[in-house]
């Protein structure tokens, strides 16, 4: 079952669906916070894997960022990783008051940017008690070097100058300007990005998963923000909490798993999907089915769901 809600995150009001499962138990259950990639929206990835751990038999929380989707703030498209990761705190908060979750069993599940903000999240909210990632991201670290660390340095060096010049703009009453996230075309999202550039146009912008809630633009000003941004420095603070890191073979941005779970400690798991890239696992049954089945014996360990 799903069920719109709301909470709030420093101020603002954040739109969520809470997943429960329809198995007839009663009586408070584990829950899991499922937060989306960075231009994501609720229905997509997030509300997907969120309702197969419903279906496995625990209560799990989609929602929208601040600045995003159906949640509020202004400018539109702003991309604040330490606001997002105020949202997956706030996430948890929300899910302490709900009368179906057990506030001792709350684990957090974080798909492509949001599998690098569950990470200073957990590390620093005890309340989460186990950690997944699908497709973890570095954002900061993808905006600086490029999805396979290849890019050139001039790249964001133009646009931190656009950012400056964006956040004067501002200063001086224009308000603030935005930019493209995805170019117009496939042919254009693969000369620009490869193969990994056109899944990810494809993913968002045709009717593979398209939403018209999802981001389509950056605001100026998240550019500083993202750029300074190390995700994964204190992954090693989630231990003794578990931590599972699902990451496709073909995924383009499969060495930011492997370096950060190099640097997490013990208790730690690593699964590999065979053959799927970074944007498969957003929603391609043969890849996300074994995803949610690790995810899920993860979960249900850590957090002492009974199996079916």
């Amino acid at each position: 079952m799903k069920t719109s809600v709301t909470f709030d995150s420093a101020g603002l009001k954040l739109a969520g669906e809470l997943y429960t499962p329809t198995d007839g138990e009663v009586g408070p259950r584990p829950a899991v916070v499922v937060g989306h990639p960075a231009s994501g929206v609720k229905e997509q990835a997030a509300g997907l894997y969120a309702q197969r751990l419903a279906d496995a038999g625990f209560v799990a929380l989609a929602f929208d960022a601040a600045y995003q989707g159906e949640s509020e703030g202004s400018p539109r498209g702003l991309e604040d990783p330490a606001h997002r990761i105020e949202d997956l705190k706030a996430a948890v908060s929300f899910l302490t008051t709900r009368e179906e979750v057990d506030a001792d069993r709350i684990g957090a599940l974080g798909i492509c940017a949001s599998g690098g903000y569950v990470i200073p999240a957990a590390a620093t909210d005890h309340r989460i008690k186990a950690v997944a990632t699908v497709s973890a991201a570095d954002i900061g670290r993808q905006f600086r070097e490029g999805a396979d660390g290849t890019q050139d340095h001039a790249v964001i060096q133009g646009m931190l100058d656009a950012a400056a010049t964006a956040r004067t703009a501002e200063a001086r009453g224009e308000g603030m300007s935005s930019f493209q996230i995805f170019p117009d075309t496939a042919e254009q999202a693969r000369a620009a990005g490869g193969q990994h550039g056109f899944e990810g146009f494809e993913y968002y912008c045709t009717g593979r998963a398209q939403h018209p809630r999802s981001a389509k633009t950056f605001t100026w000003n998240s550019i500083d923000r993202i750029v300074s941004f190390d995700p994964f420095r204190f992954i090693s603070l989630i231990a003794p909490r578990p931590l599972l890191m699902v990451v496709g073979t073909e995924a383009v941005t499969k060495h930011m798993t492997t370096e950060a779970f190099a640097d997490a400690h013990q208790p730690k798991q690593i699964e590999w999907i065979d053959g799927a890239s970074h944007v498969d696992l957003y929603d391609k049954d043969e890849y996300v089915t074994p995803a949610v089945e690790k995810i899920t014996e993860l979960f249900r360990t850590a957090l002492a769901l009974r199996s079916a």
